[in-house]
């Protein structure tokens, strides 16, 4: 097959989706979402959002609107609390979707924040969590040795959920650890309410 042939039954397949709605989702076709990601909001379901990439739809759990606003939100507590934080939000994959470094931020900040949002979504659970279950005589001692080193057992690393489900991960890095655990908790707090505020 040529590859106009190709794309011509991608967009084929595409329409009877939409048209047999096997993509059920609050807030119209699916056409309609990926024009308005924002009708998602406030419905109570999150399955992701589609959109136009350089070989069709794809669909992701944590768009780049969505991130960004609640790293943003982060800051803000944490210039409140007089911290200099790097955070970083991935999806539900442990893809890193958005980071940002504040002004004046440890540099090796960036990379811990990436690898708790990793360690959150590649274990299911917060880093600090996972810390506690790490530590000698525990059943996952050694456990941050593992998947070439991106595995962060210190604080800050939560994972975000939208109706129980997870999309995504942040992670903080700049404080002490019980500064960067609380900051991350702050912002899975407030995940839900940053997705109805799009």
């Amino acid at each position: 097959m040529e590859k106009k042939e190709i794309e011509a039954l991608v967009r084929e397949v595409l329409r009877t989706v939409e048209q047999k709605a096997e993509f059920p989702a609050p807030g119209g076709s699916a056409a309609e979402r990926r024009e308005n990601p924002a009708a998602l909001a406030g419905t109570g379901s999150f399955p992701g959002i589609l959109a136009e990439g350089s070989g069709g739809m794809v669909q992701t759990t944590m768009p780049l609107s969505l991130a960004v606003e609640l790293i943003q939100r982060v800051e803000a507590r944490a210039a409140e609390w007089g911290m200099r934080v790097v955070a970083a939000v991935s999806d539900a994959s442990g893809r890193p979707v958005a980071g940002h470094a504040m002004d004046g931020a440890y540099m090796g900040s960036f990379d811990l924040a990436l690898n708790k949002a990793y360690t959150a979504i590649a274990f299911q659970m917060p880093t600090a969590r996972l810390g506690t279950l790490s530590l000698p005589g525990e059943g996952l001692y050694g456990i941050q040795q593992t998947n070439q080193g991106r595995i962060v057992i210190l604080g800050g690393g939560e994972l975000l959920l939208w109706g129980g489900v997870i999309i995504g991960a942040l992670g903080v890095s700049g404080g002490t650890a019980k500064q960067d655990t609380e900051l991350a908790a702050y912002g899975r707090s407030i995940c839900e309410e940053v997705v109805k505020c799009l």
